[in-house]
């Protein structure tokens, strides 16, 4: 098997782990965990989120609270197939208008480039790696930023997407810390 089959089978699995625990009420839990975590880079002003489809864990409580706290919050936003993510500002009264793959995304907005991303994902290892959707949209993302500046990745999850191993290739970028309804891991 070859490494894209091997993600594949392991997309499929983590896919099924994450629904299982989907809509279990981790979400508060895991928002409080990611906003303790986020507080140690006071640094970040400029602060990417997601809104979260399907089965991802959602973090809209931090969103929101990182907002009255004064943070610039940003969604990603694809722009085309093998190109990196670009990010524009989310308010809570922002109009939202459907994006790539069904994401939504401010129907307009400033432009900003974050100093914290907060990623989705379908597995994660306790090496700091991540399993995507297979699109390459954050290592692409993340190998730009880290062009610009230093910026924190920070992938957020249910505890139950954690695997011991994560399949990776030489572009599969690492995360700075992962956080879950019950742990916080640092890398």
């Amino acid at each position: 098997m070859d490494i894209s089959q091997i993600k594949a089978k392991a997309r499929k699995a983590a896919f099924a782990a994450r629904a299982n625990v989907h809509n279990t009420g981790l979400d508060d839990a895991a928002n409080r965990n990611l906003l303790d975590e986020i507080a140690r880079y006071p640094e970040a002003g400029v602060v990417s989120a997601y809104m979260a489809m399907r089965t991802e864990i959602d973090p809209a409580a931090a969103m929101n609270a990182l907002f009255e706290q004064g943070k610039r919050i940003c969604v990603p936003v694809i722009e085309g197939p093998d190109r990196p993510l670009v990010f524009v500002e989310w308010t809570p009264d922002a109009k939202m208008v459907d994006g790539t793959f069904g994401a939504k995304v401010p129907a307009d907005g400033d432009r900003l480039l974050p100093d914290l991303v907060i990623s989705p994902l379908l597995t994660f290892d306790s090496r700091g790696y991540r399993l995507g959707y297979g699109g390459g949209f954050y290592d692409r993302t993340f190998e730009a930023l880290r062009n610009e500046k230093p910026v924190i990745g920070i992938g957020f999850a249910y505890s139950a997407q954690h695997v011991s191993e994560v399949p990776v290739e030489p572009t599969d970028y690492r995360l700075d810390a992962i956080v879950t309804e019950s742990e916080v891991l640092r890398f």
